[in-house]
């Protein structure tokens, strides 16, 4: 359970630098769009890379059930391209969520 608050924390941690770049100068003249820049990078990146591992699983779990049960075929292919559809969703909702604090970012007025 370590390893998954580990895991937490690292993707959390471009965004709070994002909402602390105005309030603290940081060094190098980090701005807050350049940190906004960079927690969408991250995210999507990471939600990218999620969305890779889990369709391999997906398509070794789904041929390892065909060859053990070739009569199974059918559904097997149906509920893989359904876990697809799924796997895929969680990546565009990352890239939505990128989008909008890139170009219509509601912390913004916060800053001041």
């Amino acid at each position: 359970m370590n390893k998954w608050i580990r895991c937490a924390l690292m993707m959390m941690a471009p965004v709070g630098v994002a909402f602390a770049a105005e309030a603290v100068k940081l060094p190098h003249g980090v701005t807050f769009f350049g940190a906004t820049v960079l927690a969408a990078g991250v995210g999507v990146g990471l939600a990218a890379g999620g969305c890779g591992v889990g369709m391999g699983l997906v398509i070794a779990s789904a041929l390892q059930g065909m060859a053990r049960q070739p009569e199974l075929q059918s559904r097997l292919q149906l509920n893989m391209l359904i876990g697809f559809a799924l796997i895929e969703a969680q990546v565009l909702y990352a890239l939505f969520i990128a989008i909008i604090l890139l170009f219509a970012n509601p912390f913004t007025k916060l800053i001041g």
